[in-house]
C-alpha cells in the first residue's frame, strides 16, 4: 500500500519539485492497482480500510484541500449528490474537487456525481446516471480518467470534458488557493469551462481535454 501526501500543490510555495499532479496518471499504468483519492478524511479512514482488505495492491492520495463534509460512498463507488432534470449536463467529480464544483453549480441543470475511488472505475453506475453532456473533475492532470469514462460511455452518443491541473508549469508560487485559480480549478474557473461546454462555445487548449 502506498499513501502520498502532498497532491497536486499543497506545497504551493516549495517550487515544481515538491509537486505532483502526475501521480494517478502515473500510478494508473500499473496493473491491478487500487487508486483512493478521498475528499475528507472520513473517506479516508474508509480507502485505507477498504486497501487493507482489498486486492493487495493500493494508492491512496492524502491532501490538506477537502471538502466540508464527506459523502457516503463506498470505495470503488460512484454517488449522487445532486440530481438534475436529466436533461442538462453530468459532472463527476474525484475526491476534494467536490466543494468548488457543487459552488460552480449550484444554479445550473447540472446532475453532480461523486467518486472517492478512480480504479477499479463504477463504469456501471456511471452508464445509468449520465446523461449526454459529460465534465469530469480531478484534483490532478486533466484527462487522467478520461479514458475509464469513454470507455463506460462509449455505447452511446456522449460529449466529454475533462478538467483538472493542466500540463503547464507555473513558475509563481502563492497558495494552494491561488494555484487552483491560476489552474481554473476555483468556483469561477470550473463555471466558465462548464458554461462553455454547455453552450458550445469551448475551444480546443492544453488547460483542458475535450472529446
Amino acid at each position: 500500500m502506498l499513501v502520498s501526501v502532498g497532491a497536486s500543490f499543497d506545497a504551493s510555495t516549495e517550487g515544481r519539485t515538491h509537486q505532483s499532479p502526475a501521480d494517478v496518471a502515473l500510478v494508473a499504468t500499473l496493473p491491478g492497482w487500487d487508486i483512493h483519492v478521498p475528499g475528507h478524511p472520513v473517506e479516508a479512514e474508509r480507502a485505507l480500510r477498504a486497501a487493507f482488505s482489498g486486492s493487495g495492491r493500493a494508492y491512496v492520495r492524502l491532501s490538506t484541500t477537502t471538502n466540508r463534509t464527506a459523502v457516503a460512498v463506498r470505495p470503488g463507488r460512484i454517488a449522487m449528490v445532486r440530481e438534475g432534470s436529466g436533461r442538462g449536463v453530468t459532472v463527476l467529480v474525484v475526491g476534494p474537487m467536490l466543494d468548488p464544483v457543487l459552488a460552480a453549480t449550484r444554479d445550473l441543470d447540472a446532475t453532480v456525481l461523486y467518486t472517492a475511488t478512480v480504479a477499479p472505475f463504477d463504469a456501471a453506475a456511471l452508464r445509468q446516471r449520465a446523461g449526454r453532456d459529460v465534465v469530469l473533475v480531478e484534483p490532478y492532470l486533466a484527462g487522467t480518467s478520461a479514458a475509464a469514462v469513454t470507455a463506460a460511455l462509449g455505447h452511446r452518443h456522449h460529449r466529454l470534458l475533462a478538467l483538472g491541473v493542466p500540463r503547464v508549469e507555473h513558475r509563481r508560487y502563492g497558495t494552494p488557493a491561488e494555484h487552483a485559480a491560476a489552474y481554473g480549478l476555483d468556483p469561477t474557473g470550473l463555471r466558465r469551462e462548464i458554461d462553455r461546454f454547455v453552450t458550445g462555445t469551448s475551444s480546443p487548449c492544453r488547460d483542458r481535454y475535450v472529446a
